[in-house]
């Protein structure tokens, strides 16, 4: 779910709102405002593309009163007194306007720094990858707010019991969505046995069960095919799906994280889901292909992304997780891909037309894997924290 690709501008949105909110009410006035993201700078003017998608320019006077908070913060009164030179390209703003001003001034901005916002970032993914479990679900016990789901893929499949709270926040991808800044909260009883799942919470000791202090879930579609047409420009292609023998037309968004697994790496990948692969083969694999040791927290030395479904080493030692094959196989391009290639794609829900999540080319030997079928649906989502991490859950 390129996961979640961030997460944390919502929670911007949220705080930046909820301040200037506070503050319109307290003048007893609602004037104007708009938020978004800084495109540019000229003069003593911001440009500012807001979460609407327009375009707007405003005018910062020197009587302007200019704010920084950090990321979830919801107290302007503790907030910083900032310069207008402090402001950059990038950085997300609430602005104000005055509504005695002839054209649109400024009387208020509130921001936070891209860099406070990467950093945010950084650590919710690290912490998602700590103490976060990833996988489908098999069964749901909304009286006792009891989810199981499945992680992993072939020989290191495991069930995870998550326990909710009233406390767990819980969160739905919206429909047609990758993002898990769309993500909006939800009861348990909207999740479904096959959805897939991200939660994040305090684990017992053998990880097989997890108090949720977060969820996030969504119904995604696999399709396994083969390309019938590539369109480079509009980054769109047809895939006919070998399950349903019907044409698919699946959209690459810049949130899609599409790789191409090489020759060996695949057959090696398809012997482990098959559980056929010799002890200690997946080692000497990645010493001959330069992958390096995995790196704590489930990313490999080398700089993939972090794997989905494990604590700290994210899978058995040895490096056998099949998530960590996919985290090292080489990111493509669209116009990769070729007519007549075999990829798995794991998308949005749709029966001919979505919006990929997650593509692998080179899988020609994992179609003779079942378990295959669950590879990608868990890695999907294994970017826990950050967009473009597989609309990465938080």
């Amino acid at each position: 779910m390129k996961h979640q690709r961030v997460t944390n501008l919502r929670s911007c949105a949220l705080a930046l709102a909820v301040l200037v909110s506070s503050t319109v009410a307290a003048q007893g006035q609602a004037a104007a405002r708009f938020m978004g993201s800084v495109t540019g700078i000229s003069g003593k003017t911001l440009t500012v593309k807001t979460d609407a998608g327009e375009e707007k320019q405003v005018e910062v006077p020197a009587e302007a009163t200019l704010k920084r908070i950090e990321p979830g913060q919801k107290d302007l009164n503790s907030a910083a007194t900032m310069a207008f030179t402090d402001l950059a390209v990038g950085d997300r703003v609430l602005v104000k306007l005055d509504p005695n001003a002839a054209t649109p001034q400024a009387s208020l901005v509130v921001a936070i720094k891209q860099a406070d916002v990467a950093k945010k970032q950084q650590q919710d993914q690290a912490d998602w990858q700590k103490r976060g479990v990833a996988g489908l679900v098999k069964s749901v016990d909304a009286g006792g707010g009891v989810i199981l789901v499945t992680t992993g893929a072939g020989p290191t499949a495991k069930s995870v019991t998550v326990k909710t709270a009233k406390t767990t926040a819980l969160k739905r991808y919206a429909p047609g969505s990758v993002r898990f800044a769309d993500a909006q909260p939800a009861p348990i009883d909207a999740i479904h046995a096959g959805d897939q799942l991200r939660a994040r919470g305090n684990k017992n000791s053998d990880g097989t069960e997890i108090d949720a202090e977060e969820v996030v879930s969504g119904t995604f579609r696999n399709v396994a095919g083969t390309i019938n047409s590539v369109d480079a420009a509009s980054s769109t292609l047809v895939v006919r799906d070998l399950a349903t023998k019907k044409p698919v037309t699946i959209h690459i968004t810049a949130d899609a994280q599409l790789r191409r697994i090489p020759d060996r790496m695949a057959q090696m990948l398809a012997a482990r889901l098959k559980g056929t692969m010799p002890a200690g083969a997946a080692g000497g694999w990645q010493q001959r292909e330069g992958g390096g040791a995995p790196a704590a927290g489930g990313a490999s030395a080398a700089g993939g992304a972090p794997a989905a479904g494990g604590g700290p080493g994210g899978g058995p030692a040895g490096g056998g997780d099949p998530q960590r094959f996919l985290a090292m196989a080489p990111a493509i391009k669209v116009a990769d891909l070729q007519k007549g290639e075999a990829v798995m794609v794991v998308a949005t829900d749709g029966s001919t037309d979505v919006i990929a999540i997650t593509l692998l080319a080179g899988v020609e030997p994992l179609l003779e894997a079942p378990a295959a079928t669950n590879l990608l649906s868990n890695w999907s989502m294994g970017g826990g924290g950050g967009e473009g991490a597989g609309a990465g859950a938080q």
